[in-house]
């Protein structure tokens, strides 16, 4: 299990604080102070962050409870300007059994908004309750709710991104894969909205649920312990790589030694096969659940690369 991240504080600080749903704060509001919770896979949600909300507010689809673990949720991380009206769903990582909601959610999302850009980190429901299709579904949701909320936030409906860690890096993969229009004849304004990312940033990620690079524990948590080869195919992003796959971010690691770094260079291959603009940067050295590396001299130069390749495609303003 990958060591909790800690907050920063001074960065969560110069953000806005939001609920979905509700009417944007001020620019210069500070963090409110929320009551304490406690996320998926028994991880605190410390009480100076935004208040995640449910993703449902009359109960989730296939839900088989009414407890935390049975409600997905979205958190909203205003920053004061948003000069490119972007914003980016986050997806913490931990093999579809638990979610490192600091290290790859919050700690993410104070990142994005001191380089002036929103985010809403998801919490999905976990295996061994839930199985596919439900996590791609709380992944379509929460791209749904930033989109049909954009005016709101003052996002662009067309610069909404979505960034994943390891196995939340599978399901970013599987968003940019498995997308749909939305359907227009739906009551709810939200079903509405398309659930296609504008972008895709992928850290570590799990792609593939084939042998023998697959990461067994995250096809064993999405997909059962003994899934059909059928089931394998249809959740391996790899192979549903299109030319409207949105653009891709890949990072990760030759030394990674929990998710093999060919699940990387599978998607990547795909992507330039099928004509999608994509950036890869594989580093030598580095354990797998790295985050944003901000104290690793070796991979903290990993960010700068990304920001730049989203100042290019204009998803970040200039410094």
């Amino acid at each position: 299990m990958r060591r909790i991240g800690f907050v920063l504080a001074g960065l969560i600080a110069m953000s806005g604080v939001v609920g979905v749903g509700q009417t944007p704060a001020a620019a210069t509001a500070p963090a409110a102070v929320q009551p304490g919770g406690r996320m998926s896979g028994g991880y605190p949600w410390p009480a100076n962050l935004p208040a995640p909300v449910p993703l449902w507010a009359n109960g989730a689809p296939g839900a088989l409870g009414s407890s935390e673990e049975d409600t997905p949720t979205i958190a909203a991380f205003i920053p004061a300007s948003n000069p490119t009206k972007t914003a980016v769903v986050v997806a913490p990582g931990g093999g579809y059994v638990h979610l490192s909601m600091i290290k790859e959610g919050a700690d993410v999302a104070a990142w994005l908004n001191a380089h002036g850009v929103a985010a809403f980190v998801v919490r999905y429901r976990l295996g061994p309750k839930y199985h596919n299709p439900v996590e791609l579904n709380d992944a379509k949701r929460a791209i749904r709710t930033v989109r049909a909320n954009a005016a709101q936030y003052g996002i662009a409906p067309d610069h909404i991104g979505m960034w994943g860690f390891s196995a939340g890096g599978h399901l970013t993969a599987s968003a940019g894969t498995m997308f749909d229009a939305g359907d227009a004849a739906a009551a709810d304004p939200i079903e509405q909205q398309s659930s296609r990312p504008d972008f895709l940033i992928l850290s570590y990620p799990v792609i593939t649920m084939e042998d023998p690079y697959v990461h067994k524990g995250s096809r064993q948590y999405l997909l059962g312990d003994a899934p059909a080869q059928a089931e394998m195919d249809a959740m391996s992003p790899e192979q549903h790589v299109t030319a409207q796959t949105p653009p891709a971010f890949l990072f990760t690691t030759t030394d990674d030694h929990t998710v093999p770094v060919l699940n990387s260079v599978m998607f990547y291959t795909a992507l330039v096969k099928a004509g999608v603009p994509a950036e890869m940067h594989i580093f030598q050295h580095g354990a797998h659940g790295s985050g944003l590396a901000p104290t690793n001299p070796q991979l903290q130069p990993w960010t700068e690369l990304l920001i730049k390749w989203m100042r290019e495609r204009g998803y970040a303003a200039a410094p």
